[in-house]
């Protein structure tokens, strides 16, 4: 049977891609979800073949029983599906560190930022953009984990990426449905970090703002254009998992797409951009903005705090960086992107001790 989109994960984002895929659908599709949860494959296969009939879409969803952390999963997913199209949406870092409480590791990602948890949603991408690349090169990849960030480790580890999901599609996306919204094409600048002010009520509202451009003429006011906007303190991922289904759809048709992702071909952050019916991604920026100045304009955000990553090597910024010394973490001064794997092992450790105490 065919394969033209492989879903990895089975957790809420996954869930949100593949059920809004079944509803959305206007050409064939055939969808495989992968994990080794089998009661939630049995569900999510269930209630997309469901779903499906229910909106008279010509989507077909199958379940595939796999441990995507045991070594050569992501080549035997590859050799046997054959897919069209990856969207790797598992991780060992749950989205949930974004509002939990209570413990010293959610102290830590509050006050250093998400990137703490990069090399934990690096992991996964990374192994399966590395058998992409050895068995299917030409295959694109969507990578949902943390790809503000994480699409450039895969990159500066010689791997493709297409891009991501989420992010700037969800600002972009509230932004499109609020009543207030100005006329004209609207294009969004935005880094990760720039989800946080919109989680505030609209007075409280303060710190990174996205750029926002109608047609080419940029709103200077964001947060008091779009006020009546606000997401939840919880993962958007009614917004965040459905805005990347648009996308899937047009690459699984051959059809050309305008929208907003982030970490289009490995670049840090998020932009607007347009893909050909040939699947080829670029950025679709307003006249006045360079992708020069979109790309630094993106980059500044992690070198103030977060990680960035520059000729193979990963580095600590800002906050982060001293959180991570205070904690005696090992590669608090940054690492080789080969070395991930071990890195890997070194943070989950210290994940586990800061975990074990309250904050």
């Amino acid at each position: 049977m065919t394969t033209d989109v492989l879903i990895t994960g089975t957790g809420m984002f996954a869930g949100r891609i593949a059920l809004d895929i079944a509803a959305t659908a206007k050409e064939p599709v055939s969808v495989v979800i992968a994990g080794r949860n089998v009661d939630r494959l049995q569900w999510l296969q269930t209630a997309g073949n469901a779903r499906a009939a229910m909106f008279g879409t010509p989507a077909g969803f199958r379940a595939h029983r796999i441990d995507l952390l045991e070594e050569g999963a992501s080549e035997a997913l590859l050799s046997e599906l054959q897919p069209r199209i990856v969207v790797q949406a598992a991780s060992i870092q749950t989205s949930s560190v974004i509002s939990d409480k209570g413990s010293r590791w959610t102290e830590l990602v509050a006050e250093g930022g998400l990137s703490a948890t990069a090399v934990f949603q690096a992991l996964m991408s990374a192994r399966m953009a590395a058998a992409i690349s050895k068995l299917c090169p030409t295959t694109p990849l969507i990578n949902c984990s943390f790809p503000d960030v994480v699409n450039g480790m895969i990159t500066a580890m010689g791997h493709d990426v297409l891009c991501g999901t989420g992010n700037v599609a969800i600002l972009s996306n509230v932004f499109r449905g609020a009543s207030a919204r100005p006329a004209g094409t609207l294009r969004v600048l935005a880094h990760y970090q720039c989800l946080k002010p919109w989680r505030q009520p609209a007075a409280e509202r303060a710190g990174p703002a996205p750029r926002i451009f109608s047609d080419d003429r940029e709103i200077t006011d964001p947060f008091a254009t779009f006020s009546e906007c606000k997401l939840t303190p919880e993962p958007a991922i009614e917004i965040s998992g459905a805005s990347g289904v648009t996308l899937i759809l047009a690459l699984a048709a051959g059809a050309a797409w305008t929208g907003h992702v982030p970490g289009p071909n490995g670049l840090p952050g998020g932009y607007p951009v347009k893909l050909s019916q040939t699947g080829v991604l670029s950025l679709d920026l307003p006249g006045s903005v360079t992708e020069a100045e979109a790309i630094a304009w993106n980059d500044a955000f992690e070198h103030a705090g977060g990680l960035t990553v520059s000729g193979g090597r990963a580095s600590y910024n800002g906050r982060l960086a001293e959180l991570l010394h205070a904690e005696g973490f090992a590669h608090a001064d940054g690492f080789d992107v080969a070395d991930l794997e071990d890195v890997c092992t070194d943070m989950l450790a210290l994940r586990d001790r800061l975990m074990s105490e309250p904050a």
